[in-house]
């Protein structure tokens, strides 16, 4: 079965860079530009000039927040690399990414506490079927052994990890690789070529060992290269390489390179393992269900909202080609004309006549055109690629403009945002007014603000959203209004009598009436409920009243001064002076909390949610989860804001949750005085 791969292929490849935070995927971006030749020299992030992390948040935080897209030429071929944020706050950015890419390099260390988010990372390529490279990155710096490292990180892998190079080592310290297919060592050489040299006499026998054991793996799906290991014949170099691409192809192998991307060590190696081991765009745009006859289509990974270009949507083009003025089909069947086709490097551009099948670009001026939306040339939509689940929200902030008059800034930017960053949800509550914005985490919402006011030059005030805290009685009672004024003219006249009683939690309010003899005419009735409702609005402790019955037994009338305001009048003036003697009692929301955490950090879990008020119903291991538990709860709502924060930072930032109303509870003691408290100030 030699040869598997049929021959290399060639085209424009799309390769998403992913890995835990700080692993070094934006180090390792510019080290592969500099490799390429796109670049000059090679930039450190913290000299605050590379490719990647260009904006400003990201400089000012030390941390990627966005997907950076970069496209170079490599020995003849058109490689697009998308540099994806690795933290969890910022992981949904890969989503609409990983939809259309090729494959995708996998940045990590040596470290136990990365695979918690290494596993939530493959697991996201394997739902997709995205092959992947595992680039073992900070080798120098390791004190773990490359061998011990693949066991600690295979249980997260369901294919398996295909040791490709091994370190080379003099006096205890890595200087180079052993290429086991090659058969060659590498003597690295920091931000240029490495040197080739003959393996050393003590790395031959594990040379030997490790080349012979990627072999082992290659043979479980070829049989030629099997027969040729039983027959101790060694295979030609070429039907190893093929092999290794077929592999990887076929979702049968993650290769592991290893390098260290600060100097550029293993960067030109990952490069020529991504030329040559890679599928096309032929082979992805199959994986999503689209053949050569489905004409021109492209698939959206990403919005951009620029200060004098306008909007760009990043986007592959899966099958036919896109030229400046070629109008799309939407989703929804509407259309849009292309104005401007873009290469980009980082914020750089460079503006293209087209772009053909497998291209990475950004495209001028679709203004309706959503990231994550695929999009075809013909009249009929495109079947949409799918992507993962979003995750619900996690936390959010109440959002106003320190100035009135940027009332309406603030929400355009925020709707501008929201498009470029789709995990992001923003509603607004009708109790309170609120403007609330949703997101990740705490550092999600910070950039975002930061960006808001950075972009359009506002200042923005935030804080706690606010608590649908409610009240309600415990008992009943019955209590007379009368409003009756007289100031010349016609007077004002109603009298009514009501009953005031508790109702089951959740039955809302009742109106009821047992009016006989007509002392309350029935024109308004109406009006006495709607006295009645309007005072519901904020009862005796500052919230809206709930699970109350009010029935209208008993009242007068007067034939000339009577009215419907009259009545309302009377009815509100019978709640204000009857609540009180029904014991008021306040209600909080109570939500049904599902925290997804790796079991090594369970036990810290469950002391977490007692501290906040939560009871634990119970936890489990989390399906199709190795490793990972569900703890069950239930929680008030106002401990909820901030619990991300205490969740992640007690599992090296990978928790998360998921809430849904529950119920309401009764709240007494000291925090519902301070609640009230609270209230009545704000209401001053």
């Amino acid at each position: 079965m030699g040869n598997r791969a049929g021959g290399r292929r060639t085209g424009p490849k799309c390769i998403a860079i992913v890995g835990p935070f700080a692993s070094g995927k934006t180090t390792l971006l510019e080290a592969l530009l500099a490799r390429a030749g796109a670049i000059q020299r090679q930039n450190s992030v913290a000299s605050g000039n590379s490719i990647g992390d260009s904006s400003p948040e990201a400089r000012a935080h030390a941390m990627s927040v966005e997907a950076t897209v970069a496209t170079v030429d490599f020995m003849g071929e058109q490689i697009t690399f998308i540099d994806c944020p690795g933290s969890v706050e910022f992981a949904t950015e890969a989503d609409a990414v990983l939809a259309a890419c090729d494959a995708a390099v996998v940045v990590t260390e040596a470290d136990e506490k990365k695979v918690p988010a290494l596993q939530a990372i493959f697991r996201k390529l394997d739902q997709a079927r995205i092959p992947r490279i595992l680039f073992l990155n900070k080798i120098d710096k390791t004190a773990a052994g490359v061998r011990d490292t693949l066991k600690m990180l295979q249980p997260i892998s369901r294919s398996p990890l295909l040791l490709r190079q091994i370190p080379l080592r003099r006096d205890g310290v890595v200087v180079g690789s052993i290429d086991l297919a090659l058969e060659r060592a590498y003597v690295w050489r920091e931000h240029a070529a490495s040197e080739i040299t003959e393996i050393p006499g003590d790395e031959k026998a594990r040379e030997v060992e490790a080349r012979f054991s990627m072999l082992e793996t290659l043979a479980d799906h070829d049989d030629h290269l099997m027969e040729q290991l039983l027959d101790e014949v060694a295979p030609p170099i070429d039907e190893v390489f093929d092999d290794l691409a077929a592999d990887l192809r076929g979702g049968h192998v993650t290769p592991v390179l290893i390098g260290t991307a600060e100097r550029g060590n293993g960067a030109l190696r990952l490069l020529k393992a991504i030329r040559h081991d890679v599928p096309d765009v032929a082979a992805t745009a199959g994986r999503l269900g689209i053949d050569d006859g489905s004409g021109t289509v492209a698939h959206v990974l990403k919005t951009i909202h620029t200060s004098h270009g306008g909007k760009l949507s990043v986007a592959r083009i899966l099958s036919g080609s896109v030229a400046d003025g070629t109008e799309l089909t939407l989703p929804d069947g509407s259309s849009a004309r292309v104005s401007g086709i873009y290469r980009l490097l980082g914020k750089d551009q460079s503006k293209l006549a087209a772009a053909a099948t497998g291209d990475t670009v950004a495209l001028g001026k679709l203004d309706r055109v959503r990231t994550g939306d695929t999009l075809s040339a013909g009249k009929t939509p495109a079947a949409q690629v799918s992507g993962p689940e979003r995750p619900a929200p996690v936390f959010a902030v109440a959002l106003r403009p320190k100035e009135r008059k940027d009332d309406v800034k603030m929400s355009t930017a925020i709707q501008r945002l929201a498009e470029e960053d789709p995990s992001l949800t923003v509603s607004q509550q009708q109790d309170t007014g609120e403007t609330i914005l949703a997101g990740h985490g705490e550092m999600h919402l910070r950039v975002t603000i930061e960006r808001i006011e950075g972009r359009n030059q506002i200042a923005i005030e935030k804080q706690a959203p606010a608590i649908p805290y409610r009240e309600t009685i415990r008992k009943p009672t019955q209590q007379r209004g009368r409003h009756k004024k007289q100031s010349g003219g016609h007077g004002q006249f109603g009298d009514v009598m009501i009953e005031i009683k508790p109702l089951p939690r959740g039955s809302g309010f009742q109106f009821t009436d047992t009016i006989t003899g007509g002392v309350v005419p029935k024109q308004y009735i109406p009006s006495v409920e709607a006295g009645v409702r309007d005072f519901l609005k904020t009862g005796p402790l500052g919230f809206p009243i709930v699970d109350i019955g009010v029935n209208l037994s008993d009242g007068s009338f007067h034939t000339v001064d009577s009215s419907d305001m009259a009545f309302q009048m009377a009815a509100k003036l019978a709640m204000k002076e009857g609540m009180p003697n029904c014991s008021p009692v306040l209600l909080e929301p109570i939500m049904k909390v599902t925290v997804f955490t790796p079991n090594e950090a369970t036990a810290r879990i469950t002391a977490i949610i007692p501290q906040r008020r939560g009871q634990i119903l119970g936890y489990d291991a989390r399906a199709d989860w190795d490793g990972w538990d569900t703890v069950e709860a239930t929680m008030p709502q106002s401990e909820i804001g901030d619990l991300i924060i205490e969740l992640r930072s007690a599992t090296a930032g990978v928790a998360s949750f998921e809430a849904e109303f529950d119920h309401m509870a009764e709240l007494t003691g000291r925090l519902a005085d301070e609640v009230t408290s609270n209230a009545r100030s704000k209401a001053a």
